[in-house]
């Protein structure tokens, strides 16, 4: 059988909740891993001392409506859906890291209209979708609860399976 294990070399990370991310900022130190990030998700992990690159700065283009529009960018989308074996499409992301807005607390809270619109997520689940769509070379994790089995992997230089990105596939959205 093909090994089918992808090292995670290249990451997106773009959290609303950062509980537990200290795991994956200490193995991407160890691995080197290179890490894309948008705004408060890029200034935590700084503080945990990853080197990271702003959305903005592979983009060229800085975040806007008041960080309604972050990664809705062709250069994060394509990044997400290369066709890693293809050497043309070569720097893509290996792993996408995910998790989205609140919006069912935020309804539930009883929270006003406006607040609650802005808690509908668009570019979190289009950054999951893609990933999903291009499992068969991209890791998504949306849940907190596989950042120690993630983190084993980056740092090992394990990365993962095809039936393991399969595996890690979002449980709920």
């Amino acid at each position: 059988m093909t090994n089918t294990n992808r090292p995670i070399r290249r990451a997106l990370v773009s959290v609303f909740h950062k509980e537990g991310i200290e795991v994956l900022a200490e193995a991407f130190v160890k691995a080197g891993t290179e890490v894309v990030s948008t705004g408060s998700t890029a200034k935590k992990l700084a503080e945990l001392g990853v080197k990271v690159t702003e959305v903005s700065d592979v983009t060229g283009f800085p975040e806007c409506l008041d960080g309604r529009v972050k990664t809705l960018h062709p250069y994060i989308h394509a990044g997400i859906l290369a066709d890693m074996t293809n050497p043309e499409h070569a720097k893509q992301f290996d792993l996408v890291v995910v998790n989205l807005y609140p919006f069912a607390d935020t309804v539930r809270s009883g929270a006003n209209e406006a607040d609650t619109i802005e808690k509908i997520d668009i570019g979190g689940p289009s950054m999951v979708r893609g990933a999903a769509k291009n499992h068969a070379t991209v890791a998504i994790v949306t849940d907190p609860a596989d950042y120690a089995l993630v983190a084993s992997r980056v740092a090992d230089g394990t990365g993962f399976s095809l039936g393991e990105r399969q595996g890690l596939f979002p449980r709920r959205a």
